[in-house]
């Protein structure tokens, strides 16, 4: 099928080159003695109304036949794909009214648009391209909206930006790079039809006018007669068949070629080194939220996932956030990053960062400092990072746009984040696409990537969950060294109630959209107060219980976001509820250095593990 298609395309190559050339001056001299002959071997298509040859014609009219398709398939590609990827980096309402101007466009047909446009523009082969062009340009909006939606809401875009990169970046770099495959394909096949429809222009009237020509119009002039000399029709028609069955053999082998691209195997990795320390750890504050709150609408109500949650992170601190599936931990993480999805609105009573009010600082200087001073590692690795794009390039980007660094000393920096997490040093990585990498390679670049920047703090959102326990201890160890080395704040999300209390400082259990518990890591399991964090703590598997105990579990399930009932979020699952805990709130108070607990009767702290008691007191 390749062979043929490459000599289909080479043929309309070579007649689109030359058939002027060679046929021109034939397809442009009158006989008047031979007008309106049929086939001879002299004119195998015989001859038009004056005498011309019509072989040589039609060989002659490769060139205005397929240059207007082309050019009208490139111009409607090129607005409709800009179109369309601009509902992936525009916010809100701008999004919104992109949505409705494609959906708009759409309700037409393309062939009465470009029917109308045609008209409008005037007849000739110029107004038919740009009819053509408008006509096909929503096709082309509707196909990179869909495209690009699913690029939209992928972590590497929420990742680039956290980078803070500016939405023309984000376009020519994320969006169109990665959905450019299927694009590509598109408008191969679409050339084809284009030719097509531009060919009926012409038959209509409305295309090429005399003295030129192209095969749409050679095609209306050979029907005249066609009841006695089929041919002078039937030649150009299977010309146009020709050439658009061409066009779409050309998509399903370049379909075929991208599906069978061969993924060369990653190199070798050298032996770590350490990394160097440019400055020394602190214990000032990096960041400091109070009052947070997330209010999301929905078709069935507003839905607040995150009711006032405070916390705050020291220098070279890792805090661990903990809590059920939907108790708000990763909304926290994206109101912190300012990475909300499209409608979610996040309100606080304080947000301080590297001691600077966020609320107080432009749009512009909010920007640059969340794009260099916080970095996020994701949960995925296979979602962190855009497949289109090599790792060299994404890794260098942040610190090319934001510091002006040359593209040389970027990649120098790369190849020194990739030795510091134990990948190789050498630059064949850097030219690596995601693909190319295991689970635990693309999580260590992920690590190397968020300290590109140095940053201050990095979200930390479950980056073990898909990996093996032996890759998730060797991710953790990479964590203590960012941390330790550069003095950077980390949270620390994960379901891992073991983990964290092994890797953490301190410990923030979460529970309906708050914060329930603030303690040291090393207290979580003896020392824990509130009921709900005993529960969780009882909760994970203990390889010492007897094999036929089934498991503890945490009867009941988390509250409702949509509701707005009064009282502790745990009430209805607490064993040890009180009249009070119905009606009223609490709040975080302290109940020890380092220790908070937002609980009217909290529970005595245990000399064990307090496991075991837990569960006596829940039975």
């Amino acid at each position: 099928m390749g062979v043929i298609t490459l000599v289909m395309l080479g043929s309309l190559a070579v007649l689109a080159l030359a058939g002027a050339v060679l046929w021109g001056p034939q397809a442009d001299r009158p006989d008047p003695s031979g007008v309106l002959r049929g086939p001879t071997t002299g004119h195998l298509l015989g001859t038009d109304h004056l005498g011309r040859d019509l072989l040589a014609r039609l060989l002659a009219a490769t060139w205005p036949s397929l240059l207007p398709a082309v050019a009208a398939t490139l111009l409607g590609a090129a607005a409709g794909t800009t179109l369309g990827a601009l509902t992936a980096v525009a916010r809100g309402r701008a999004a919104g009214l992109l949505g409705a101007l494609i959906n708009l466009m759409l309700a037409f047909p393309a062939l009465l648009v470009a029917v109308f446009f045609a008209a409008l523009f005037g007849a000739g082969a110029d107004g038919a391209v740009f009819a053509l062009a408008v006509a096909c340009a929503p096709g082309f909006a509707r196909i990179t909206q869909t495209l690009a939606a699913q690029v939209a809401g992928t972590d590497f875009m929420a990742a680039a930006r956290v980078l803070g990169l500016r939405r023309h970046r984000l376009l020519l770099r994320h969006v169109l790079p990665h959905i450019a495959e299927p694009l590509v394909l598109n408008t191969t096949v679409a050339a084809g039809s284009a030719l097509v429809a531009l060919s009926g222009l012409s038959f209509l009237g409305l295309g090429a006018q005399p003295p030129s020509y192209d095969w749409g119009l050679l095609l209306s002039q050979g029907l005249d007669r066609i009841y006695t000399e089929p041919l002078p029709a039937v030649g150009p028609g299977i010309a146009i068949v020709y050439a658009a069955v061409a066009f779409q053999l050309l998509g399903e082998m370049l379909a075929g070629a991208a599906a069978r691209q061969a993924r060369p195997n990653p190199g070798e990795e050298p032996a770590a080194h350490s990394a160097r320390t440019d400055r020394p750890a602190s214990v000032d504050h990096v960041l400091e939220v109070e009052g947070l709150r997330v209010v999301l609408p929905t078709a069935d109500g507003v839905v607040r996932p995150v009711r006032g949650v405070t916390l705050t992170l020291r220098r070279g601190e890792m805090v661990g956030l903990v809590g059920e599936s939907g108790s708000g931990k990763s909304l926290t993480a994206l109101a912190i990053g300012d990475l909300l999805p499209d409608g979610a609105r996040a309100t606080w009573d304080t947000h301080r960062f590297l001691g600077s009010d966020v609320e107080s600082s432009t749009r512009e200087e909010r920007r640059r400092q969340l794009a260099t001073g916080i970095a996020l590692i994701f949960q995925n690795p296979a979602s962190a990072f855009n497949p289109s794009l090599r790792i060299g390039t994404q890794m260098t980007e942040a610190v090319r746009t934001h510091r002006g660094t040359p593209r040389a000393e970027a990649v120098e920096q790369a190849l020194a984040q990739l030795q510091r997490v134990a990948l190789p040093a050498g630059r064949r990585l850097l030219t690596s696409r995601p693909f190319q990498l295991s689970g635990g390679q693309r999580q260590r670049v992920a690590i190397a990537s968020a300290s590109m920047m140095r940053p201050e703090l990095i979200i930390a959102d479950e980056p073990t969950t898909a990996l093996d326990v032996t890759v998730q201890r060797q991710i953790m160890d990479l964590l203590r060294r960012v941390r330790h080395d550069d003095a950077t704040a980390i949270l620390f999300i994960s379901h891992d109630i073991a983990l964290v209390a092994d890797a953490c400082d301190r410990v923030l259990v979460m529970y309906g959209g708050t914060i329930v518990e603030n303690l040291p890591a090393h207290e979580l399991a003896a020392g824990a107060r509130h009921p709900y964090t005993r529960m969780l703590v009882a909760s994970v598997p203990d390889l010492a219980a007897e094999p036929d105990r089934p498991l503890h579990t945490i009867e009941g399930g988390p509250p409702d976001p949509h509701g707005t009932a009064p009282g502790c979020p745990f009430h209805d699952r607490c064993p040890h509820r009180l009249d009070r805990c119905a009606v009223q709130s609490p709040v975080l108070s302290p109940l020890g250095p380092e220790h908070e607990v937002a609980c009217w009767q909290p529970l005595p702290a245990t000399p064990s593990r307090g496991r075991h008691e837990t569960k006596e007191a829940q039975q």
